[in-house]
């Protein structure tokens, strides 16, 4: 008797999906809920597991290949017993090695070892008797300086002027790549002008495929730009600026930050800052929580932020559901249990559907500045970027701020340029007095 492994039910919407990678060969033994093979949806990732004990004796669907719903991708013969597969898989286990007493060797003399330190050769000669117990002799030890003439021990600890310490940090150069010229293995300007005149290394990429290199766009990629794409065609898309000083936010992390910890058992970062500063703009500014739909536009009363998480595979949208009604450590805890998720691929449909509202951190990547794309079919999206210390003009002084740029994209056509300035102006203000946040005003 034998069992098909279909293509499941993939989600609403979702009528076909990728075989990205089979787990099990042809002939391999499973067992009932064992992963086997695993598909690529235009949303998630996800894992197909064995409905029964046996074998794999077919397999019908190659990686790469499109399956609809309920396509055969192969079958299970179950003419082997899970007690059978069991007593194979112990057979294949490799047996431990044993280790082996070795006979210590007699009358073996230890050659000296050499110790480099500070342009200072020790050197330490132990001898053994027969009996393999060390004689009771003082080491010979040389303490005189020798001129160091070797590139291993040049190398060791180079001694750097402050001119060079300076263009090394400069140039960002790795100074074990540097052969010193200098005495006493000191490493001068000119070796590293030298060092930066040469021919770089060649690209391992090219020398790998060659000039170019095609592979086809996975499924969440072509979903990705599509959806880009359409949002682009589709929404009179503008962005607005702003920017907010953290120093507030900053001081309370670091004050309360053991206490939130401890109590909670997850850091207070900075997204659940912004979280809560955007619930509070939408409830005033309800355009922005909402979305076009024909010639309708639909008020949303409910609060999914959704954050952009980037992976290996490319940028995923998984959804805060009901932020409003979440405290400071319920969105630490959820954004932490999505973005594992999210990078190992076992997010679900429903963990990416009914956002509303949607976070973007470039900053994380270093990005100072950008515009923000809407994720469809929402009419905002906030663009959080790097914090750096800027001088910033208060009570008639200059003083130096850790700044940050906020950016807000929005869909024109719903949203007017007055309630998208005051949406991020009262984003800035909370976040810039974030006891705002807790007293809910």
């Amino acid at each position: 008797m034998s069992e098909k492994i279909l293509v499941p039910v993939l989600g609403e919407s979702i009528t076909e999906a990728t075989v990205s990678k089979w787990l099990k060969k042809q002939g391999d033994s499973v067992i009932a809920d064992e992963a086997i093979v695993e598909l690529e949806t235009d949303k998630v990732n996800l894992e197909v597991p064995a409905s029964t004990n046996g074998v794999i004796s077919e397999i019908n669907a190659k990686e790469g290949d499109t399956v609809e719903v309920g396509a055969v991708l192969g079958v299970i013969s179950d003419s082997i017993k899970a007690a059978d597969i069991k007593e194979t898989q112990e057979k294949e286990k490799p047996e431990p090695t044993k280790s082996v007493k070795k006979e210590p060797k007699k009358n073996k003399v230890i050659e000296p070892e050499v110790i480099k330190k500070d342009n200072v050769i020790n050197l330490e000669i132990e001898k053994k008797s027969e009996q393999n117990q060390p004689v009771e002799e003082e080491p010979l030890i040389l303490t005189e300086e020798v001129k160091d003439t070797s590139p291993e021990i040049k190398k060791i600890n180079p001694v750097l002027s402050p001119a060079v310490r300076k263009m090394v940090a400069e140039k960002n150069i790795d100074v074990e790549q540097v052969t010193p010229s200098g005495k006493d293995g000191r490493i001068l300007k000119g070796d590293l002008i030298s060092l930066m005149g040469t021919n770089p290394k060649p690209n391992p990429r090219k020398a790998q495929y060659g000039e170019e290199e095609r592979i086809k766009m996975s499924r969440l990629r072509q979903t990705i730009a599509k959806r880009l794409k359409e949002a682009q065609d589709n929404a009179a898309m503008l962005t607005t600026f702003n920017e907010v000083d953290m120093s507030g936010i900053m001081s309370m992390r670091k004050e309360n930050q053991e206490d939130f910890q401890s109590r909670y058992g997850i850091k207070l970062g900075f997204m659940s800052f912004f979280v809560k500063a955007c619930v509070v703009a939408l409830k005033l500014y309800p355009a922005i929580n909402a979305e076009v739909e024909g010639q309708e536009i639909v008020y949303k009363n409910y609060y999914n932020v959704s954050f952009a998480v980037g992976t290996e595979k490319g940028l995923v949208v998984p959804v805060l559901r009901n932020a409003d009604e979440m405290s400071f450590a319920d969105i630490e805890k959820e954004i932490k249990n999505l973005s594992e998720k999210a990078k190992n691929s076992t997010l679900t449909i429903e963990d990416l559907q009914g956002g509303t509202f949607t976070i973007s951190n470039g900053g994380v990547y270093g990005s100072m500045l950008s515009t923000p794309i809407l994720n469809p079919p929402q009419s905002g999206v906030l663009g959080m970027h790097n914090i750096v210390e800027r001088p910033v003009v208060q009570d008639g002084e200059i003083k130096i701020k850790p700044i940050m740029y906020l950016a807000l994209s929005y869909d024109h056509r719903i949203i007017d340029g007055k309630d998208s300035v005051s949406f991020l102006k009262t984003v800035k203000e909370n976040l810039e007095d974030p006891r705002r946040l807790f007293l809910n005003i």
